[in-house]
């Protein structure tokens, strides 16, 4: 098979490339990926090395992804590897026509749907990555959390240069299992923050939490429950990690401030609106509810 230095992967219905990069576009201090010109520049974690790429728009009905590194041409499992991350990253195998077809007729829905039409819920593919950016959030306003998630792929992650810019790897888990609590605090983070990564990062580690394990436990349910028997993660986090990385459509962080404040926002109440009023709400979006409160967190920002 000919080596690649050019992938192309097909784009779903109900998609739209400029949408999904104008939410990636949010805030100016996220450190992960770079994005100029309308293209994104990223390395994609892959074994036995991390290609830096720059994915661009839709040509034809698809993202073109091109490999940015000297090491050419690439390996087909890199380019296996490659490709696999920017399908999740990106939902690109969801079907959204029976979401899109729920919204329509939701009154709450049908403008957020309209407004941001073709966005995707833009995910997290690496759980541990996934798991520190929910505990990093927790109560705590987006842009400091960001300024976290810096202070702490850039002590911890592995860089390399491109044009004068530096790409991240996010930490990976058996590096940080072997950190002190002070290593973390030292860039403010609190200290139960600070134990709960390191916690995450020793289960990790030791094989005793996995993506793929996760998957296999049997349902939202299930995974929800071994998710909050673990330190630092409660229902918000737990909901946050499986409807982002692990791609579960019912996932519902129903206690999230920021859907809260959306809705208050779309319906022009005078308080957040009661638990009671959300569960009233959801009660038609079924297995969308994840879709559902990423486009309601949409209009916030």
């Amino acid at each position: 098979m000919k080596h690649q230095t050019e992938l192309k992967l097909t784009l779903p219905q109900r998609f739209s490339f400029n949408e999904n990069l104008r939410y990636l576009s949010r805030s100016t201090n996220e450190c992960m990926f770079h994005i100029e010109t309308g293209s994104i520049y990223k390395r994609i974690p892959a074994q036995p090395f991390s290609p830096l790429v720059e994915i661009s728009g839709e040509q034809e009905g698809a993202i073109v992804i091109r490999y940015l590194d000297k090491i050419l041409p690439q390996p087909e499992e890199i380019n296996d590897a490659v490709t696999r991350y920017v399908r999740d990253w990106f939902d690109l195998d969801t079907d959204l026509e029976p979401f899109y077809e729920l919204a329509g007729s939701d009154p709450l829905l049908q403008k957020v749907v309209n407004e941001f039409y073709g966005l995707r819920i833009m995910g997290i593919p690496d759980l541990f990555e996934a798991l520190c950016w929910g505990i990093i959030g927790q109560q705590i306003n987006l842009a400091f959390a960001y300024t976290l998630k810096r202070r702490f792929v850039e002590a911890f992650g592995e860089q390399t240069e491109y044009n004068g810019m530096k790409y991240w790897i996010f930490p990976e888990p058996h590096r940080i299992a072997e950190r002190s609590v002070e290593d973390l605090t030292s860039l403010q983070m609190t200290t139960k923050k600070s134990e709960y990564i390191i916690g995450v990062a020793q289960l990790m580690a030791e094989g005793l939490l996995s993506k793929e394990g996760l998957l296999q436990a049997g349902g939202l349910a299930a995974v929800e429950k071994q998710l909050v028997k673990i330190r630092g993660i409660g229902p918000w986090t737990a909901n946050y990690v499986i409807m982002r990385c692990l791609r579960m459509p019912a996932a519902f962080p129903i206690d999230d401030v920021g859907l809260h404040n959306a809705i208050k926002h779309l319906l022009g109440l005078d308080q957040k609106p009661s638990i009671a009023h959300i569960r009233q709400l959801s009660s038609s979006w079924g297995d969308w509810k994840a879709y559902a409160t990423f486009y309601l967190w949409r209009c916030l920002y």
